[in-house]
């Protein structure tokens, strides 16, 4: 592997120099932005470690406006952008402009070699995957044959596409963010990474972020000593040294706090964390892949998830298609669901008539294939005789869309509707004091604003 390192400081070009030596790569020096750019037109190298300043001014322009010229030459070669002055704000806009990541001077040779290899390791997967079997060249019954799919149904060109992405990515060690709306299968997705890595047999720990208090997120991610507070009666292990060696799922990352988010940052940037009341770091080799159903990006420009995090999160996107963008899977997971469920109940096994494959066709289906599988589990435990007919799924999905939401008959209403019932009820209850029913619901007063956000809730700020 050769690398290209591009600063103006002799002691760091050494340094680096010495450094990528000894990790095995060739390395080659540059200390100006033409001497660079004058090499870069004839070598291409796989991957640049390139500083953002180049003269007294340390506004970071000099490197960005680098970093511009370089990609014209080489579009995918991987940038790591190195600086002790430029900010954070800056090193995100280079990411934003095509950077892989960045590092901080003085920095940590273990940390810096880490983000070299794993840039490396995403490069040469992909040219491994294509070489030896291209994903996205595939059928589905190929990719059956070569990866483990766990279960995921359908052959619609948008989720061959998300699947052949999925197993091209899956032996590297970046960081993953699959987003989509809810019931699309995130975890399942996540779960495909981790089964087609180099992880697979290493632990595959899932965390529901949404479920888990600002108060509790560092016990409960880094783990605790005994004694490290009051209710502390024993040493506790950490999700992500459960993790250790494996695969970390963290959904619904769109609902962490502010203050969350700077401790899981820290994880992500130098792979190490502290369990509460220790002081000794402990070193986290862990793939993390995240998931929401939010829009990230619109949630940085609000303020509400910081931008740094986005970016570290988001190395590799991959986005699972809503049911209605896939129609054609719609009869193949109908007949999956009907027979798991029959199989379950020992059941005769059920057909759909064609009328009935014709109405499912037609449903929006919000819910996506989480709200088809209650369809389908509903339609064959409720349904006469051995086929479900265009009448029996309109009868069960009227049911659902007719949900009534009164106290005496909250067990039959939606989640979202007994979210929102719950926190108006709440806020009655402590007369719209915010801080008293975050505590009650055992929520971030953040987490509790983005539900009153989600249900269209009136609260005093």
């Amino acid at each position: 592997m050769n690398i290209l390192v591009i600063d103006d400081d002799i002691a760091v070009c050494t340094s680096l120099r010495l450094l990528l030596l000894q990790a095995g790569y060739e390395v080659h020096t540059s200390p100006s932005p033409e001497e660079a750019l004058q090499w870069l037109r004839q070598h291409a190298p796989d991957l640049i470690l390139m500083d953002m300043n180049f003269s007294i001014e340390t506004s970071g322009r000099e490197g960005l406006e680098l970093l511009q010229k370089v990609r014209i030459f080489h579009p995918l070669v991987p940038i790591i952008l190195i600086t002790g002055w430029a900010s954070i704000s800056l090193a995100v806009e280079g990411i934003k402009k095509g950077a892989s990541d960045f590092v901080s001077k003085p920095w940590d040779n273990e940390t810096l070699l880490q983000s070299v290899n794993l840039l490396q390791s995403v490069k040469s997967n992909i040219q491994w995957a294509k070489i030896n079997h291209d994903p996205s060249s595939s059928t589905r019954k190929e990719l059956d044959q070569h990866f483990q799919l766990s279960g995921i149904v359908g052959e619609h060109a948008s989720l061959m596409e998300m699947l052949s992405v999925s197993v091209r990515i899956a032996p590297s060690h970046a960081t993953v963010m699959i987003t989509g709306e809810s019931g699309t299968g995130k975890e399942m997705v996540a779960e495909v990474i981790h089964l087609n890595s180099k992880r697979n047999c290493k632990p595959y720990v899932k965390v529901n972020l949404g479920g888990i208090s600002e108060s509790l997120f560092e016990s409960e991610m880094f783990g605790h000593k005994k004694g490290a507070f009051t209710d502390a009666f024993s040493d506790r292990a950490g999700r992500f040294q459960m993790a250790e060696g494996g695969t970390i799922f963290l959904d619904e990352i769109a609902e962490l706090s502010l203050s969350s988010q700077v401790k899981l940052l820290r994880v992500l940037q130098e792979h190490t964390y502290e369990a509460l009341g220790e002081s000794k770091p402990i070193k986290a080799d862990v793939r993390v892949i995240c998931a929401t159903n939010r829009d990230l990006a619109a949630m940085v420009r609000a303020g509400t998830f910081r931008e740094d995090l986005y970016y570290r999160i988001n190395l590799i996107h991959i986005h699972v298609p809503a049911l209605r963008q896939r129609v054609t899977d719609i009869p193949l997971l109908a007949r999956s669901f009907i027979l798991q469920t029959c199989n379950a109940n020992q059941l005769p096994i059920k057909q759909l008539t064609k009328e009935a494959v014709s109405y499912l066709k037609t449903q929006a289906f919000p819910g996506n294939i989480r709200e088809l599988k209650n369809l389908m589990q509903r339609s064959v435990l409720m349904a006469n005789g051995i086929e479900i007919g265009r009448d029996d799924l309109e009868r069960y999905t009227e049911n659902v869309s007719a949900m009534p939401t009164s106290n005496k008959t909250v067990g039959l209403a939606t989640l979202d509707v007994m979210e929102k019932n719950t926190i108006i009820k709440t806020m009655e209850l402590y007369k719209g004091n915010v801080t008293r029913v975050a505590r009650a619901l055992g929520l971030s007063r953040g987490a509790l604003y983005r539900r009153f956000e989600k249900h269209q809730i009136p609260y005093e700020h």
